[in-house]
């Protein structure tokens, strides 16, 4: 789903965004130096797998907190984890390095993914997340955001990560 599929979507099932365009990026410390948060919060994405490559989960966090895999991995029950392959980023969710987001999911015709959101990132009025590329920031949100996935059929858990 490109930029502009996933802006329809967004207009068919009235949920109100903002899309800002800039220039690629690659990590928070880039988007920070853009400017874009206004009101909202940029999230952080990380794909991770089990060391079995069994279990995929797409993690999406408040920007300015480290995670804790040992401490995932307890909360999720799964086994060790670490991040997937960008081969796995491309076959699963259709994205390429540098463009992590919770809106690969609706790439993940499997429904293989399981999406993980910090409650920390659901109190904000809205965050910002690639339109699955790293060249513009949609601002939504974070309750609309869940729904859509949700909506897909893919398990979404909104989990308190400890920081």
């Amino acid at each position: 789903m490109d930029r502009s599929e996933l802006c329809r979507l967004l207009d068919e099932q009235g949920i109100p965004y903002e899309l800002a365009e800039h220039p690629a990026v690659f990590t928070i410390e880039e988007m920070e130096r853009l400017g874009l948060s206004g009101d909202g919060e940029v999230a952080k994405n990380l794909f991770l797998r089990d060391d079995k490559k069994r279990h995929y989960y797409l993690l999406a966090l408040r920007k300015d907190k480290a995670v804790n895999l040992k401490q995932l991995r307890a909360l999720l029950g799964t086994r060790p984890l670490g991040f997937a392959s960008e081969a796995d980023l491309s076959a699963l969710l259709g994205l390429p390095k540098g463009s992590v987001t919770p809106f690969g999911i609706l790439n993940d015709a499997s429904k293989r993914v399981q999406v993980i959101l910090d409650r920390d990132l659901m109190d904000f009025e809205t965050i910002g997340v690639h339109p699955n590329r790293n060249t513009a920031t949609l601002w939504l949100p974070p309750k609309d955001l869940q729904a859509i996935l949700e909506r897909h059929g893919n398990p979404v858990t909104v989990l308190n990560l400890q920081g």
